[in-house]
């Protein structure tokens, strides 16, 4: 039987690990949402979230892994609420429309060593398609679809021409359709 100060120390322990991702969730957080205000409170409501349903992380789970699981449902899940609220608008013609792009100060440009942390933002099925692919092609649509590269990037990355990288991408893009087909059906994407 756990004492109450085993249960605290855990639960610090806990919190010190949770906040070790600060930095990554927010960084994901604003990607998704677009808004800095907002993304601070998507990476609260995950933070939120995970110390109050710390009895459900599994101890040798990995919790980088866990708390971006949190993190996108909370978004999707905030997403849908208000798609299926009325916006409301009220104008008196001299508000300055609101800026839609990112804080242009906040980046999030992963080292090419850091892959694994956006394919912690996909499902498994999605993440295993994905490594599956012959490396070329695995390449090409990480750098095009995670990283946000331009093909003349990915050229003089990988070293080839701009028509090799187009191609590399439309033939790794239809292996993964191919192999996600039922993955999208089940999730409401695609023909049914």
């Amino acid at each position: 039987m756990a004492t109450a100060a085993s249960t605290v120390k855990r639960s610090k322990e806990f919190e010190t690990s949770v906040l070790e991702h600060i930095d990554l969730l927010y960084a994901v957080a604003l990607r998704l949402t677009r808004n800095p205000a907002d993304a601070e409170d998507l990476t609260q409501n995950t933070f939120v979230k995970a110390l109050r349903f710390h009895d459900k992380f599994k101890e040798g789970t990995y919790i980088k892994a866990w708390l971006l699981t949190i993190l996108r449902n909370t978004f999707i899940n905030e997403y849908r609420r208000k798609s299926r609220r009325p916006i409301e608008v009220e104008l008196s013609g001299l508000e300055a429309a609101p800026e839609s792009l990112p804080d242009a100060e906040t980046t999030f440009k992963p080292n090419h060593g850091q892959r694994e942390d956006l394919l912690e933002l996909v499902d498994d099925p999605v993440r295993k398609a994905v490594e599956e692919l012959p490396d070329d092609f695995r390449e090409a649509v990480i750098m095009a679809d995670l990283e946000d590269m331009s093909y003349k990037e990915i050229a003089d990355i990988m070293k080839c021409p701009l028509g090799t990288v187009m191609s590399r991408l439309y033939r790794g893009r239809k292996l993964l359709r191919d192999a996600l087909e039922d993955y999208a059906r089940g999730h409401g994407v695609g023909a049914s």
